[in-house]
């Protein structure tokens, strides 16, 4: 792995750069869009790659469930089985276990939970998580990491980050997989000095590049960027750093100010599956009987295949109405590519020194989208 840094602001720690992974360079910030599953929903890998996606997420945890490493490994690892070519970045599943298993119990050693597929038990180690991950063959792989609850007491978030570096200490001897990147996780919930000290204590480790979690989970806004900024300060200048699960365009600007690197969410997605259309316009939502004879496209600004391929309002409206598989690609296809057009902006406005200006814009486009 490389990663160089090609521009900075003036004021601030935002930067652009270039992450070089064995499958590929990826122009930092990057947005990922999530394939848990080993598919962007609805969406087929090359289109997502022509909407600008460099690097997806795919999770650890599902494919342990189904249809199991063995199986991806066996069919070539996990770029071949999915037939995508460019970078992949695993999580190692441990906030599904902790949020989607039907029951769960931590201890030191791991975490036991029913399988929700066939409700068998399975004790997931930071050892067993990293050898589905170095058995998917993913660029980037993710340590198990113990989610907390928000909001949750600092006694509670302090015994989950020491055990979440104990966790750390013990992914990091059981990876052995010189092509993949094992990137450290800072946590520490919604308390700064927390942050800082999973930060540190996590940097002391040698990873490569950090992921931080534990953020977005219903936490107000400003109290996110505090937390952030707390890890982002003890983190070394000179590693990628990704925010996990955060992707709100304005949580991204801001985030990006700050210095982060990669972002994931499943919005784009889940949003055009629900019939929300995010455009620089200002957002669209699709079913309304406005749009009916609506004979524009979603975006005249746009050049998703939804956009450039001519299709109207009107006949999105009609395939997401019938609930033709149609209409939730094209949607989602559209979702992505807003996404991927707002990190270009943002890489391009940090090379110019006017990510202030960005987010100005940001702010209120996301003052229309809220009203």
């Amino acid at each position: 792995m490389e990663f160089s840094i090609t521009d900075t602001s003036h004021n601030g720690r935002a930067r652009a750069g270039r992450l070089t992974l064995a499958h590929g360079v990826v122009e930092t910030p990057a947005f990922m869009p999530c394939a848990s599953r080993a598919a962007v929903r609805a969406c087929p890998p090359d289109k997502v790659a022509a909407v600008g996606v460099q690097i997806v997420v795919a999770n650890a945890y599902h494919l342990h469930l189904r249809p199991g490493e063995d199986v991806v490994a066996e069919c070539g690892g996990l770029h071949e089985f999915m037939r995508w070519d460019a970078p992949i970045l695993t999580d190692s599943g441990g906030f599904q276990v902790f949020s989607l298993a039907e029951t769960n119990d931590i201890s030191e050693e791991g975490v036991r939970f029913n399988s929700p597929v066939d409700g068998s038990t399975i004790m997931l180690t930071p050892e067993l998580s990293v050898e589905i991950q170095m058995a998917l063959g993913s660029d980037i792989a993710m340590p198990l990491d113990e989610c907390c609850p928000c909001p949750a007491g600092r006694e509670y978030v302090e015994r989950s980050l020491e055990r979440t570096l104990r966790w750390a200490e013990r992914s990091v001897e059981a990876h052995d997989c010189p092509e993949q990147q094992l990137f450290g996780i800072v946590q520490g919930g919604l308390y700064p000095d927390l942050r800082e000290r999973s930060a540190r204590e996590t940097a002391a480790m040698g990873f490569p590049g950090f992921g931080i979690g534990g953020l977005s989970v219903g936490e107000k806004r400003d109290d996110m960027l505090e937390s952030l900024r707390a890890a982002q300060g003890a983190l070394p200048d000179d590693r990628p750093v990704h925010l996990m699960g955060v992707g709100t365009p304005m949580d991204i600007v801001d985030s990006a100010e700050l210095g982060v690197d990669l972002f994931d969410c499943v919005l784009p997605t889940r949003n055009a599956r629900h019939g929300s259309v995010m455009t620089w316009e200002g957002p669209i939502r699709i079913p309304g009987a406005d749009y009916e004879t609506d004979r524009r496209p979603l975006s005249r600004e746009c050049d998703c295949p939804a956009c450039e391929g001519g299709y109207s309002r009107a006949f999105l409206r009609h395939l997401f109405r019938t609930k033709e598989a149609l209409g939730w690609q094209l949607l989602s296809l559209h979702n992505i590519r807003f996404y991927t057009q707002l990190l270009e902006r943002v890489r391009a406005a940090i090379a110019a020194d006017e990510l202030g200006e960005l987010r100005d814009e940001v702010t209120a486009w996301s003052e229309r989208d809220r009203a």
